[in-house]
């Protein structure tokens, strides 16, 4: 059966994916796997080889984005292929051009969820979310970009919570901290002046989502810059306006000071 199956890792290890994911990965001829989306902190390769029966080819970002997928593209093309993503295949768009690429070479496509990232900020933080507005990444202070400022801006005027996904360099084991992207968005705020993100407002840092020992902590942000979240990977959520249900979560399940409680609407 020529067939490309993008399959979900989860979060956090091998032990992340689904039944249907381990099956599909079991029966595939060849199976590719990238990892410079995000990081899984206690993902092995040796355990998860033995653990599905199958070689895993590990292949970079130069294969799918430079070369357009064409490895993987090749091997679809002569027998079953499953492609291994971590967290949920399609959040991130390169994988979402891949798989329009297979259907226009007339490679049939399917799809087995995995655990994203966007899923488990909403069940850690107690958020609500429909709450929540357009997602952002913020970059690196070499690629700087006012985009996430913006972003936050334009949910915040709609009373919408914002998640901040944090850049990251895999292949460098390089990962922005949520200390460093505040104090970068602190910085745009001195400079605008628009009262979008200042010391005195509140978010929430994640790290490590997935892991039987993540860190939440939501504060004041002039509270949260020296905090240590400990390993990465890394998120962060700037709240919009924030229900009586949504305060009593963050009290509860994120360290939150009892002082948020005039903060909700």
């Amino acid at each position: 059966m020529n067939e490309l199956v993008f399959v979900g890792l989860g979060l956090n290890d091998e032990k992340g994916i689904t039944i249907k994911g381990l099956e599909e990965t079991k029966t595939a001829d060849q199976v590719f796997m990238e990892n410079y989306t995000s990081r899984m902190p206690n993902f092995s390769l040796k355990r998860f080889e033995s653990f599905c029966g199958k070689k895993i080819q590990i292949v970079d970002r130069q294969t799918l984005e430079e070369e357009n997928g064409k490895l993987i593209l090749k091997a679809a093309k002569e027998g079953k292929t499953v492609f291994l993503v971590p967290g949920d295949p399609f959040i991130a768009t390169t994988h979402v051009a891949l798989r329009i690429d297979a259907e226009k070479q007339g490679i049939k496509t399917r799809l087995v969820h995995g655990i994203s990232i966007i899923s488990a900020i909403v069940s850690m933080s107690g958020l609500h979310n429909y709450k929540f507005g357009k997602t952002v990444t913020v970059p690196f202070p070499e690629n700087f970009s006012k985009t996430p400022y913006n972003v936050v801006a334009q949910n915040k005027s709609i009373g919408l919570h914002t998640l901040c996904l944090l850049d990251l360099k895999a292949y460098k084991k390089e990962y922005l901290s949520i200390n460093q992207a505040l104090k970068m968005l602190l910085e745009i705020e001195a400079r605008n002046k628009r009262n979008i993100i200042t010391p005195e407002n509140i978010a929430v840092g994640i790290a490590r989502a997935g892991n039987n020992n993540p860190t939440l902590k939501a504060d004041y942000i002039s509270d949260l810059l020296n905090f240590d979240f400990g390993q990465p990977p890394y998120s962060l959520i700037i709240p919009g306006e924030l229900h009586f249900m949504e305060v009593e979560a963050l009290i509860a399940f994120a360290d939150a000071p009892r002082t948020f409680k005039r903060l909700s609407k």
